[in-house]
């Protein structure tokens, strides 16, 4: 699997000259103090995954990081962590509660509290990302809602005791969540119960200060979004009536969720914010 992620993750298919211009990937240069605080990230596949860029980012502000990782992603995951400064590593499963406990157990240990919780984890079967949503079948169905929408409940569940008054919680999501788009399927299903998800937690953690948030991407050429049936057709599309003619990037997610994490939004809770260079503000 390691030889195949790298494989992908050079295909010019999926990162073309034009994000190479933009810098994706690059180190970025600190622009918020995050030093002292801590951060528990989920969702890192490889080097063009939005968590990915989202730990990098964090780690160059300042921030110490805690990732949870899939087994079968381990090695991958643990050479990309060569560019971090010594985060901790454990591998969580989102459907396995045990090992979810045996995560925040080990963040415990060696991290105490923690100050940032960073949700991009989602799951569909190729099958599932194509056709018809109502050929879904149930097992595909509450997969796909356990390991997408379920699991950040479930990992605030694990860890809410942990977590430091004033912390900030990112859940990844998408425009499918709200509108039909064509063979996202599930997936906009799952996303449009981890939205509501998003507004129940901020108002269970509200009392301590804790903001709970949903950054909605525009498309990206990302390991998952290889799995949507043509997804490149989306790309084009999203590139052509977005306000700003032009799709975003990792690193265009990354600094929105610095943002976040920081005590400049400190009164931003609750909140679905789209970052896809206008798309979603289009009415045709």
């Amino acid at each position: 699997m390691i030889k195949e992620i790298k494989k992908w993750a050079y295909d010019k298919k999926f990162y073309g000259e034009a994000e190479k211009r933009r810098g994706v990937g690059e180190k970025m240069k600190r622009s918020m103090d995050l030093s002292g605080k801590k951060a528990v990230v989920f969702g890192i596949a490889s080097d063009k995954s939005i968590g990915w860029s989202i730990a990098k980012t964090l780690n160059d502000n300042g921030c110490k990081l805690a990732i949870g990782y899939q087994e079968r992603a381990g090695d991958y995951v643990k050479e990309l962590a060569k560019e971090l400064d010594n985060p901790i590593l454990e591998v969580c499963d989102m459907m396995d509660d045990d090992l979810i406990k045996k995560f925040f157990e080990k963040v415990e240990k060696e991290f105490g509290k923690y100050d940032i919780l960073v949700h991009s984890v989602a799951f569909a079967k190729k099958q599932f990302l194509q056709g018809k949503f109502y050929e879904v079948d149930r097992k595909g169905y509450n997969t796909s809602q356990e390991v997408s929408a379920y699991s950040l409940a479930a990992l605030i569940k694990a860890s809410h005791h942990l977590l430091n008054d004033n912390a900030s919680v990112i859940a990844m999501t998408y425009l499918g969540s709200v509108m039909a788009v064509e063979n996202y399927n599930v997936m906009g299903v799952c996303k449009a119960a981890l939205e509501s998800s998003v507004r129940y937690l901020a108002f269970d953690l509200g009392d301590r200060g804790i903001r709970v948030n949903g950054i909605s991407a525009g498309p990206i050429s990302t390991l998952a979004a290889s799995g949507i049936s043509g997804f490149d057709e989306m790309l084009e599309h999203a590139e052509e009536k977005a306000a700003l003619k032009r799709n975003i990037s990792q690193e265009d997610v990354a600094n929105l969720a610095l943002f976040l994490c920081s005590d400049l939004a400190k009164n931003i809770t609750g909140q679905i914010i789209y970052v896809d260079a206008g798309y979603s503000a289009n009415g045709m």
